[in-house]
């Protein structure tokens, strides 16, 4: 039986290990960036569920995307002051009229108490667009 868990566990540490493919140059490029100590993953591109949660690589165009942002949020309050901290997870939806293929972007997300902030840059650093966060919670 620990074989087995141990096998389970290389498996999912081998995923995640595995290289990011070469980005397609008819295609437009999202990376993903979040603070040290949390998580910021791709899960939709145009509500289809996507099998690689480290980049987006969209056609040129309008698309939405769908990423998951979890992190850490300090609860406090316990009996000597303090208690474990609590994993926040937010669901962020980003929309955006105007991938262009050949470029690279970048969606980012921090943690904003309870809730998180998220946006799309160009390779410039120019504000594309603002992520709506759809929900948070502990789920």
């Amino acid at each position: 039986m620990r074989y087995l868990a141990l096998f389970g566990c290389v498996l999912v540490l081998s995923a995640c290990a595995s290289p990011v493919p070469p980005a397609d140059p008819r295609q437009a490029w999202v990376d993903l960036r979040s603070n040290a100590g949390t998580l910021l993953m791709a899960e939709r591109l145009d509500d289809q569920r996507l099998n690689d949660g480290r980049y987006f690589q969209v056609p040129a165009g309008a698309h939405e995307l769908l990423a998951r942002f979890q992190f850490d949020v300090s609860s406090g309050g316990g009996l000597d002051g303090f208690s474990e901290p609590r994993e926040m997870t937010c669901e962020i939806r980003v929309r955006y009229a105007n991938f262009a293929a050949g470029q690279r972007y970048q969606l980012e997300a921090r943690p904003l108490q309870m809730k998180a902030q998220a946006w799309l840059y160009d390779e410039q650093r120019n504000v594309l667009a603002r992520g709506k966060v759809m929900r948070c919670g502990t789920f």
